[in-house]
């Protein structure tokens, strides 16, 4: 075989040893001063652990992961308003369909504190407007002045509570079985009932004070009209 591999290219006498190496593995000898790494020894250096490296240099980074609803899609937020009325509860539209709610916090915890937005007149009553908060809650309560003035059911966002007469402090407080929470709160000014019937008043002297003025002149006219007439009589009683 070795007088074969003389005729042989050298790259191909390589090629035929390494073959020969592979089937019939030739003794080795260690020699004196040098070290022999086994196989397993071999693969257990090249397996990474922690503690070689400082905690510093080793990063994790995190794989993002796609959230999926029970339905099989890619789960969103729920298209729920807390300002809005006659809405779904947002607990019923994430069961329905899987979407994503905000957290609420349960029955049995005081809830949150809802947004009072606005404090208008419309006319005939003061009108309250709030949004709801991310509790459970199962009704609404409004004060004027700290008094209860009314109470509005869980889908209720706005309301009325009669005349107010006085600059007073309004509040609505979201209820639960836990108790209320506490008020979200604005101070309503009434508008001012004195000045139309100060400006009727007014009006009313400047009408009759018109009105005595023209009788007057009436009067004066009258009587000037009198006095030539009688005038007149006397001169022409005298020519005759």
């Amino acid at each position: 075989m070795i007088a074969a591999s003389r005729d042989l290219p050298f790259p191909l006498a390589i090629v035929c040893l390494v073959l020969i190496r592979g089937y019939s593995p030739l003794p080795t000898s260690q020699v004196p001063g040098t070290y022999t790494m086994s196989p397993q020894a071999t693969r257990e250096s090249f397996v990474f652990r922690e503690d070689d490296y400082p905690d510093d240099e080793i990063t994790a980074t995190p794989i993002p992961q796609s959230k999926v609803s029970p339905h099989g899609q890619k789960t969103e937020k729920c298209k729920y308003n807390p300002c809005l009325e006659s809405q779904i509860p947002c607990t019923e539209l994430a069961a329905s369909t899987g979407c994503l709610c905000p957290g609420f916090t349960l029955h049995n915890v005081h809830p949150q504190p809802p947004t009072l937005t606005s404090v208008t007149w419309n006319g005939s009553e003061v009108i309250v407007q709030w949004c709801a908060p991310y509790s459970h809650v199962t009704a609404f309560n409004v004060t004027v002045g700290g008094e209860q003035r009314q109470t509005f059911g869980k889908s209720r966002r706005n309301g009325g509570v009669g005349d107010i007469e006085h600059i007073s402090e309004v509040c609505v407080m979201a209820v639960n079985d836990a108790g209320h929470s506490q008020g979200s709160c604005s101070m309503f000014k009434p508008r001012d009932t004195s000045l139309p019937l100060t400006v009727g008043l007014i009006g009313g002297a400047l009408g009759f004070l018109l009105l005595l003025l023209l009788a007057v002149l009436l009067w004066r006219r009258r009587r000037q009209r009198k006095q030539q007439a009688s005038i007149s009589l006397h001169n022409t009683t005298e020519t005759q």
